[in-house]
């Protein structure tokens, strides 16, 4: 067991930024606008009718709030290990070249003008083709949920064009693939079958045959699941599918593990996507925004969002709505996120394709290095614990047992880890299957001690909570603030999420006064 290191968080009591400063105090200013005729330019109706009430502050003054803030701030911080969302250590050097040569520019631009930029999209498409098989990808698509929705109207387009639509009006999912599928594909007009789990940690093939018929038009699942658990007839069900007449769409939230061992093309999925974000090294969460990169066959290209990005002859152009009369259309503005695009592609090709097999392998061993570690921890256990084989890249487990003797909860435990310096862990997608969940992933960024430091401090909290568990109950006690009463947040009237709306709820306050 690694030393627990005597860990507090800063405490500034920071005032926000609305608060702070005083007329006159400037960071910045800007050049007069001269003569410059500007009627016209801006609309009647959009120019001010008094100066906007913004803090005036020193850069020295923002500088030293903004470090504060981040010093108080809980999560993402210390060690990550965020299961079903494969944190991992996303590199500066994407931030500087997202910054150097993409903030400058603008989509709207003439594509000549901009031919570095669409090699950088197209090449990550290839780069992704390679990985899963398919024969296009589009990054419009904000997130995983984003991509979701992205198939499920192109599934929808797809079954219009061929006259089925009415008929072929069900998708089926698995209870433990991501809820996102399901509520995408019923906020796309279809109805959803949810198959269960069995004695194996997935549904048993005669589920899937009961649940095809010729009203689906579709499957949209995920493999492995947040349990780890690879579901081995796999090819069976995509086959199953097909021969109803459906398509079938892979969700890689958990590829992280899977990566250069599987393509899902190969297995016959039609469609699969990709979280740039997770995978791919993109920042993630406070850090995005998110891309889930959408990819498909060439049978269902037509039906994609557009603009793609096409090459010809070395030189790159983008193929709009207008010349794809199919296409389901732009599910965003412009192309999606391009600095987030661009900081995947360089840490994929920095990787290479040895270097991705590494880390898809490092997972995977750290994940069971893990897993033998944390099940000698009193009150924890895995779950489906019958199944004897290796998990892959993540695991769940239950303190299911640690709450019946103690009455400590799993959000407790939660709370206290966050004393020790580790961020809280994250502990699984809505509806609960194990009880009082926790889903930790190794992923290939934390070397064993930061493993070995996270295990002994859930293995420390456990022992609190079995030897004094008011100490965990009351938890946190080490960070900026103690356990927040999370009953206001679903009282409106009693937060706001901006300044104006706080002073129309809550009048003026003594200045330099903390935020509730």
């Amino acid at each position: 067991m690694s030393g627990l290191r005597r860990y507090h968080a800063p405490v500034w009591d920071e005032p926000v930024v609305m608060e702070m400063g005083s007329p006159g105090r400037r960071g910045f200013i800007p050049p007069a606008a001269g003569d410059a005729d500007t009627a016209g330019f801006v609309p009647d109706s959009m120019k001010r009718g008094e100066r906007a009430g913004l803090p005036e502050l020193s850069e020295a003054e923002v500088q030293r709030h903004y470090i504060h803030l981040a010093q108080e701030t809980l999560g993402m911080m210390g060690v990550n290990l965020f299961g079903t969302c494969t944190i991992k250590y996303s590199p500066l050097l994407g931030e500087r070249i997202s910054a150097d040569h993409i903030a400058e520019l603008h989509p709207g631009q003439d594509p000549e003008t901009i031919q570095g930029v669409l090699a950088v999209l197209h090449g990550m498409s290839e780069i992704l083709c390679e990985l899963s098989g398919m024969d296009q990808f589009v990054f419009q698509a904000g997130g995983g949920a984003d991509a979701a929705y992205v198939n499920a109207v192109t599934t929808r387009a797809y079954h219009a064009d061929r006259g089925e639509l009415e008929q072929r009006n069900e998708i089926i999912t698995t209870i433990q693939t991501h809820p996102c599928n399901a509520a995408t594909a019923a906020a796309a007009g279809f109805k959803v079958v949810t198959l269960m789990l069995g004695e194996d940690g997935y549904p048993p093939l005669e589920a899937l045959e009961a649940a095809v018929s010729e009203r689906t038009a579709g499957m949209m699942i995920g493999n492995p699941d947040d349990m780890g658990i690879y579901n081995p007839e796999i090819k069976q069900w995509v086959d199953l599918v097909h021969e109803a007449g459906g398509l079938c769409f892979y969700d890689h939230a958990n590829f992280n593990g899977a990566m250069s061992k599987l393509r899902a093309r190969e297995l016959g999925f039609d469609a699969c996507m990709f979280m740039l974000h997770k995978t791919f090294a993109a920042p993630f969460g406070g850090g995005g925004p998110a891309v889930g990169a959408y990819g498909c066959s060439s049978e269902l290209e037509p039906y994609m969002p557009r603009p793609l990005v096409r090459e010809q002859g070395g030189s790159y152009s983008l193929e709009d709505v207008d010349e794809a009369p199919k296409s389901v259309g732009r599910v965003r503005e412009y192309w999606g996120n391009v600095p987030q695009i661009v900081k995947a592609y360089s840490w994929v090709r920095s990787m290479g394709a040895e270097g991705i097999r590494f880390a898809s392998d490092m997972s995977v061993l750290a994940n069971n290095y893990m897993e033998k570690r944390l099940l000698e921890i009193p009150g924890l256990s895995i779950s489906h614990p019958d199944i004897k084989s290796r998990r892959l890249e993540m695991t769940r487990y239950s303190l299911g047992k640690l709450q019946e003797d103690t009455g400590v909860t799993v959000f407790d435990v939660q709370n206290r880890m966050v004393d020790f310096g580790v961020d809280a862990p994250w502990l699984s997608h809505e509806p609960w299957l194990v009880p009082e969940p926790i889903t930790p992933e190794a992923g290939e960024t934390w070397p064993i001690e930061d493993l070995d430091y996270w295990i002994d401090v859930l293995a420390q909290v456990c022992r609190e909570a079995y030897e004094d568990p008011e100490i965990v109950k009351t938890a946190p006690h080490n960070q900026a603030i103690g356990p927040v009463d999370g009953s206001r947040l679903d009282e409106p009237d009693q937060w706001a999420t901006t300044w104006r709306a706080y002073k129309r709820k809550h009048g003026d306050r003594p200045k330099g006064r903390t935020s509730p």
